[in-house]
């Protein structure tokens, strides 16, 4: 058994592997980890940096399923770098497409994997819930979506349908199931094979194998099955993009309003429904579940297949909530086929930008809708927290966490909550403050898309398409229909820009000159409202940005001496690229103790580098200047300082600064405001 020392990971310094070697590898992890003898158990910091430094060059792409008995590193007992995984409930393409076609074309592509691996397992639920699903629509002749999980059980009916015609009608339940899992492997391949032209290119060439396996959960053993039986067929077909990507693929489930197509259904066999008639489409269905009255019915399976056969032509896209009491769809009284739903916390763009945008534009451009409703609700838990977190800020009482996602989606919600309490004004409670806050952003969102989608401002401004808000009352069930913005002929007027994710900024490099020190202070400013606001854009360093900073040569446009404390770092702050700053930090951001290095350094900086700004800056509740204020307050009451450490100087070279501070403020000043005013001298 190899130590754990004597395995290395694959980086890009190793040669794409062969699928057969690759094969050969996960047959031998899968034999160590029924045997209990894995050698994948520890990593070392020096295998980590590797994966960082050089990228990764994985063996193997593996699909496998979600469940918890089955995780893939570990039944193949395979260390970082070795597999590039792909899960899913029942290792499947139907609900993922996209994303699992394309993750895979990366992978062999970029990433140079030549082996794919589509892994199933037994009792696997989604296969066994899917079948059972077939079983009952069968029976009864009717099968409903009302939910993504039906709607992932229902996709997978044609593993099922097969399943059941390979063992016989008469074969009890679980045995079918059982033998789902298997034809679900080969259906993942097929689909593969289908609607990826890459990866079909890849596997005629031999380039790449893509081969099945099944994991005993009993046993821990994998069973591998080789490629599909149906792949020398599949290799000479084109059936294009997968269906959800296409404008007539994608199945839409949800129920709602009756805005009756030729199918019962609207798809692109009807014409486009001008903004305003979906507009009043919207009222009169809200009207109707508000009043208990609803007329959509269960899609029927004429309606489902016309809605696949013939594709989808939404008369609104709707940007709501994620709130589990504001179900689109039914607040609308709509049917499949109507809305194109897009939720998210709080309705808004700020953390998913490039998603909503685009959806939209998708939409409206490929799908011919007219008409956007943006549309928030009373109550709404994330514009409460997103108040709260503004107002906790305001007190200086902000959340001390390290940031998660939750956190980062109020603190860019945050914005609006400020915006709310300039229009209320002063003595506005926090619950007046919440409510207002829900319609602010509303017209935010509104005036987020206006801002940043080029294509939708030009769908607006040619009247092609309206973009209007809404407010869903969870007490009554009627929406506020709210109109316009009131910003979008300003809007319209101005120039359009990306989304601020999709921004970057430039390096600076010898190339660019000096920068004047006024202009150096406005990106120095600039940079830190995006840092306080929680917008920065830095960091999307290119290998072409870091080349020719070397090849070109540094052109700083400010030298910082800052404080070297861990809570003030100086790029960040500044929301500074590689190249920007020139950055001297010490304890208390001081010549005191450092003047030959800190002076000639920045006499190198100005000279040499030609910098024309230099920024002193000193930070709140500095330690170092907290030691030089106890010192001086200590060597006032008459108990000189004993200085027997490099620290102990650096304190009383500091405690001059105090001196002059207390005097400045008096007898009366207490030591944290000395500490305060000392920061500042």
């Amino acid at each position: 058994m190899a130590s754990p020392s004597s395995r290395k990971v694959r980086t890009t310094a190793d040669a794409p592997m062969p699928p057969d070697e690759a094969l050969k590898l996960l047959k031998e992890g899968n034999a160590r980890f029924i045997k209990g003898e894995p050698t994948a158990t520890r990593t070392n910091e020096k295998m980590r940096q590797e994966l960082v430094d050089m990228g990764q060059a994985p063996h193997t792409a593996i699909i496998g399923c979600a469940d918890s008995r089955a995780p893939l590193e570990t039944i193949f007992d395979a260390l970082p770098g070795d597999i590039f995984v792909l899960r899913n409930a029942g290792n499947t393409c139907t609900h993922a497409e996209g994303s699992m076609v394309g993750s895979l074309e990366f992978c062999t592509g970029k990433l140079g994997a030549r082996m794919i691996l589509v892994l199933g397992h037994t009792k696997c639920g989604a296969v066994y819930g899917a079948t059972n699903a077939y079983l009952a629509a069968k029976k009864s002749e009717t099968a409903s979506v009302e939910s993504a999980l039906e709607g992932l059980l229902l996709d997978l009916a044609p593993v099922a349908e097969k399943a059941v015609a390979d063992m016989g009608s008469h074969t009890d339940a679980d045995e079918v199931a059982a033998h789902a899992v298997r034809v679900n492997v080969f259906h993942t391949i097929d689909f593969l094979l289908k609607y990826s032209a890459p990866l079909r290119e890849k596997v005629k060439s031999g380039q790449v194998e893509i081969q099945g396996g099944i994991y005993h959960l009993d046993s821990g053993k994998v069973e591998f099955m080789g490629r599909s039986p149906q792949q020398s067929t599949l290799l000479s077909t084109n059936l294009g993009l997968p269906p959800s990507m296409t404008r007539e693929g994608g199945r839409t489930s949800g129920y709602g309003p009756s805005a009756r197509g030729e199918h019962g259904v609207r798809t692109t066999v009807d014409s486009a429904v001008p903004a305003e008639e979906a507009l009043k489409m919207l009222k009169a269905g809200n009207e109707r579940f508000a009043v208990g009255a609803p007329l959509a019915k269960h899609a029927t399976l004429k309606m489902r297949e016309a809605l696949v056969s013939h594709g989808q032509a939404p008369h609104t896209a709707i940007l709501g909530c994620a709130d589990s009491r504001v179900p689109v769809d039914t607040v609308f009284d709509a049917m499949p086929g109507d809305l194109f739903v897009l939720r998210n916390a709080g309705n808004t763009c700020t953390h998913a930008e490039g998603s909503m945008v685009g959806s939209l534009e998708f939409c409206c451009g490929k799908l011919g809708s007219k008409l956007i409703l943006v549309m928030g609700h009373t109550k709404c838990g994330a514009i409460a927290g997103a108040t709260a977190t503004y107002l906790a800020s305001k007190e200086g009482k902000a959340s001390k966490s390290a940031g998660s996602a939750l956190e980062g989606l109020l603190v860019g919600l945050s914005g609006v909550a400020k915006q709310a309490e300039e229009e209320l004004g002063v003595g506005a409670d926090q619950d007046q403050l919440v409510s207002h806050s829900v319609r602010v952003n509303v017209f935010s969102s509104i005036e987020f898309l206006l801002k940043y989608s080029p294509s939708l401002r030009e769908l607006v401004k040619s009247g092609n398409v309206e973009i209007q808000g809404g407010i869903y009352h969870l007490e009554t069930g009627r929406v506020e229909f709210l109109g316009r913005s009131p910003r979008q002929a300003e809007l319209l007027r101005s120039d359009p820009s990306l989304p601020p994710s999709l921004q970057a900024l430039p390096i600076r490099t010898t190339t660019d000159g000096p920068l004047p020190s006024q202009e150096a202070l406005k990106l120095l400013k600039e940079g830190n409202a995006r840092f306080t606001s929680g917008a920065a854009i830095s960091g999307k360093i290119t290998p072409a940005m870091r080349k020719a900073l070397v090849k070109e040569g540094q052109a700083p446009h400010t030298a910082i001496i800052g404080c070297a404390d861990s809570r003030a770092p100086l790029e960040t702050v500044f929301d500074a690229m590689p190249g920007d700053i020139f950055v001297l930090r010490n304890a208390g951001n001081t010549c005191t103790h450092a003047e030959g290095s800190v002076l000639g350094s920045l006499e190198f900086c100005v000279a040499a580098l030609q910098s024309k700004m230099v920024l002193v800056l000193g930070h709140t509740a500095c330690g170092a200047i907290k030691g030089a204020t106890a010192t001086y307050l200590q060597s006032k009451s008459g108990n000189k300082p004993q200085v027997t450490k490099a620290l102990d100087a650096l304190l009383v070279g500091l405690s001059d600064v105090a001196k002059k501070a207390s005097e400045e403020l008096g007898e009366g000043a207490t030591e944290a405001q000395i500490v305060d005013r000392t920061i500042k001298l």
